[in-house]
């Protein structure tokens, strides 16, 4: 049975349940040995996404197709995953659970975690704003996954350029060298190559992200290159 179908099998479960119910179900489903694998880190996704998106009250068009963007689900699965979605947004309560799940999928790895609230963030924004509430949220997620300030200042920084910092989004200070910088930033686009991300085990679908974020790197150091006259 892959991932989608045991999904599948888990609408099916769930019945006319709400929100409590399916969160009970799930928490259950990633209890078993099996929830460590894909499926448990899917469901746990899944989750997560929508509850992250209803955390400034509203979830949009634009954030449902971003999480679509980011999973390729077989047609005939996509009503099953839909329902799955909404029940979860229902109510933002119960994501510290698939928070923590998330990060003892992967343990000392705060890489691949990097990987996932950049997903999070890339639905956040989608409707063009990331949201105080939203930002929260990604916060408390990110000190569940055991990231520092310092990372998730990192990725805010990137999905928020506005009036990002470019430094904040290399990940180093303005006291850095133009050689570390320079050093820092080709270090940062290698390890932004898709193939990196699904060596570290991210769904193949999570490397459309690794656009955004080679974007945010390119955008950053241009910034810094015409400041330091590179």
């Amino acid at each position: 049975m892959n991932v989608w179908s045991s999904i599948g099998s888990i609408v099916s479960a769930i019945g006319s349940g709400g929100a409590q119910v399916v969160d009970r179900l799930v928490q259950l489903v990633l209890a078993r040995p099996e929830g460590t694998s894909t499926v448990g880190f899917t469901v746990a996704m899944i989750a997560l996404s929508a509850k992250m998106a209803k955390a400034d009250g509203v979830v949009t068009t634009d954030e449902v197709l971003a999480f679509r963007e980011l999973f390729d689900v077989p047609p005939r699965e996509e009503r099953n995953v839909a329902r799955l979605f909404n029940l979860a947004q229902e109510d933002v309560a119960g994501f510290e659970v698939y928070a923590k799940k998330l990060a003892d999928l992967f343990p000392y790895d705060h890489k691949t975690l990097l990987d996932i609230l950049d997903g999070l963030f890339h639905i956040a924004k989608a409707d063009g704003v990331v949201h105080e509430s939203e930002i929260t949220y990604l916060a408390r997620v990110a000190e569940l996954f055991g990231l520092t300030e310092r990372e998730f200042s990192k990725v805010l920084a990137r999905h928020v350029r506005d009036n990002g910092n470019p430094y904040e989004v290399l990940g180093l200070g303005p006291e850095a060298s133009d050689q570390e910088l320079k050093a820092h930033y080709r270090r940062e686009v290698q390890e932004t190559h898709p193939d990196r991300l699904i060596a570290r085990g991210v769904p193949e679908e999570f490397v459309r992200i690794a656009n955004d974020r080679l974007a945010a790197l390119n955008d950053a150091w241009a910034k810094i290159c015409v400041e330091r006259g590179i």
